[in-house]
């Protein structure tokens, strides 16, 4: 069903901003050619630079962003609908090389291409991870700016905490005392009850021991089950930093432009005396047709790539920043050696298990039942409310710690004792599209502390080509066993008394696991269903100042060069144990801070 103008219309009225005004489709076009800041991808990052840097109205600042508009795109607005995939045109449709660990897989990795970046096409979960996450942050680049106690600032410049769409009496389920509710992010608690809700919490009572309820994740503290919150407005749409940071007040804004479609190659050096390589790239190469021409665009003050965790490392290796001895086999010519350029490569590996349930109230019909996603969407429009406000099928999550056990054995890759290892999502319905017969339960099981690093490296000069990408799942001994407890820990819950007679059997290969099945049982299973979460981060880590490894300082400056920094998720030296879309609000928003002082000062 298309949408109509009328009702893009009422969805402004009634509080959904829309990209129109300053956002062209070619460079040509723009009013200035000259710049204070040049911002490379129109990302979950990039946005909030740009909005926080042109609050200052002598700043001028131009945004490149390789996808389209993410105007009158109903299919990504519209929360549940983030079930079904990303549809082609808004995805940069990246997989990873065969697996090992997987049987040889190639695991599709999901980034958004279109405005806003991933936040634009993830399942908007709001989880900032745990306090110990950020404290590791600052003690690695020895800038306590990013401890825990040092991001809260940002935190509350993003969050904008409002009511879930159908208004609710939500006392109880967060604690408002660790939210902002004068941010710019919206934030909200499920806005569609689930006939499970009160199961998912009877079960935790009934099992007792690590499953214990959580009155808000959010505390820095996320263990236990509590209620999910996402970033959907109260009028039950998506809220994305191009929604947000890019709305109508912003984005009008005459020092700051946008320009879609617009594919960066490589920045472009020049002399320099104050950087110790005696370079500063300060223009931007690109094009907006991959066989058309080249134009260049040029930064009075820096370049700031947030193209994201593969866009960055990309964008740096095709420059000539990276590893020498790898970039002069390839042909292009090495400009400043920083072999940690593509290395650190860290993603959370998901599985899904499902039972068969007896009941016909689950989410399932939605996204295989065209007269019911089109009553469902009816409702959407008319209202603001129905099954569509909320980005899945349930409305809980839950982190666990593994055994000790585990810790001793292989050692413990959290940040630390209050940082969870595992995630759990439950779900009324399948995750995804289900199967055409059936109702469902399902639990998404996650490792969220991985232990594995890999990489992402080129093997071409043409700029354009897709890199290369090897997360290396479960190249580490810890996140195999990990996600063997994991699935574990899914079976003992589902096995709770309050689920006897609504959970009716165990479905696909699943039916041959119990949680005393062996070791090799469970992997065959992890081996032939485990994907990603859609978290790839650290690219162009973060290291304290000096060091020989890393590729940024910690106020994003890559190391070595004049007028470049790097401002997104691929900056984090560790992955945060909870899905990335808030710490990367984070990086943007401390980012911006730290590059108007430098430019505000005196």
């Amino acid at each position: 069903m298309q949408i109509s103008r009328l009702i893009l219309i009422i969805w402004h009225i009634f509080g959904l901003p829309l990209c129109f005004a300053k956002v062209y489709n070619n460079f040509r076009d723009l009013p200035s050619k000259h710049y204070d800041f040049v911002i490379v991808g129109g990302g979950t990052a990039g946005n909030v630079v740009a909005n926080r840097l042109t609050e200052n109205p002598n700043f001028s600042v131009l945004v490149l962003e390789a996808g389209g508009t993410n105007a009158n795109a109903f299919e990504i607005e519209v929360p549940y609908f983030s079930t079904r995939g990303v549809q082609p045109q808004f995805d940069w449709n990246y997989s990873t090389i065969p697996q090992n660990a997987l049987n040889d897989r190639l695991i599709p990795m999901q980034r958004g291409f279109v405005l806003g970046g991933s936040s634009s096409v993830n399942r908007m979960f709001y989880t900032r991870g745990s306090a110990d996450d950020y404290d590791r942050f600052a003690a690695v680049t020895g800038d306590e700016g990013w401890s825990w106690k040092g991001v809260q600032k940002y935190l509350a410049m993003n969050e904008k905490f409002e009511r879930p769409a159908d208004r609710h009496n939500i006392s109880g389920q967060f604690n408002p005392s660790v939210h902002s509710f004068t941010g710019i992010n919206a934030v909200s608690l499920p806005g569609f009850a689930q006939n499970i809700d009160s199961m998912v919490f009877d079960a935790v009572a009934e099992l007792g021991g690590i499953f214990h309820f959580n009155e808000d994740y959010n505390s820095g503290k996320p263990l236990g089950f509590s209620w999910l919150q996402r970033t959907v407005t109260t009028q039950g749409h998506r809220s994305s930093s191009a929604t947000s940071y890019l709305a109508p007040e912003f984005i009008e804004r005459k020092n700051l432009d946008v320009v879609l479609n617009t594919r960066v190659s490589r920045v472009i050096p020049s002399r320099s005396n104050q950087s110790s390589s005696g370079l500063a790239f300060r223009t931007v190469e690109f094009v907006h047709d991959l066989d058309g021409p080249r134009f260049t665009v040029e930064a009075s003050k820096e370049v700031i790539l947030s193209g994201g965790v593969f866009g960055s490392a990309h964008i740096l290796l095709n420059s000539g920043i990276g590893n020498s001895t790898m970039l002069s086999r390839l042909g292009i010519s090495p400009l400043v050696n920083l072999p940690s350029v593509g290395q650190n490569l860290t993603d959370h590996p998901i599985v899904e298990t499902d039972w068969l349930v007896n009941s016909t109230q689950t989410m399932d019909d939605i996204n295989r039942n065209t007269t019911v996603s089109d009553e469902d969407e009816a409702e959407f429009n008319k209202t603001g409310m129905g099954p569509l406000v909320d980005s899945s099928a349930g409305n809980q999550i839950a982190f666990f710690r593994v055994d000790e056990s585990l810790t001793e054995r292989y050692g413990d890759p959290s940040a630390g004792r209050d940082s969870p290892h595992l995630e759990m999502i439950p779900g009324n319905g399948w995750s995804g599209i289900p199967p055409a017969t059936g109702n469902f339960f399902s639990l998404g099981i996650a490792v969220v502390s991985p232990a594995s690093r890999g990489s992402m490296t080129i093997n071409s000069t043409d700029p354009f080509a897709p890199p290369l990408i090897n997360p290396g799942y479960f190249s580490s001994p810890f996140d195999i066993a990990a996600m063997r407890q994991a699935m574990r820990i899914a079976l003992k819950y589902a096995s709770a008394p309050t689920w006897k007679g609504y959970i009716l059997s165990p479905f696909g290969a699943l039916a041959n696991i119990t949680a005393a099945s062996d070791d090799d049982v469970l992997d065959e299973y992890i081996q032939n269903s485990t994907f990603s979460l859609a978290h790839p981060v650290g690219t162009v880590a973060m290291s304290a100042k000096g060091a020989d490894y890393g590729v940024v300082d910690p106020d994003l400056r890559v190391k070595g060069v004049e007028g470049l920094r790097v401002v997104d998720a691929s900056v984090f030296p560790f992955i945060t144990s909870a899905h990335t879309q808030a710490p990367a609000y984070v990086i943007g928003e401390r980012g911006a801070e730290l590059i108007k002082a430098n430019y505000e000062r005196g």
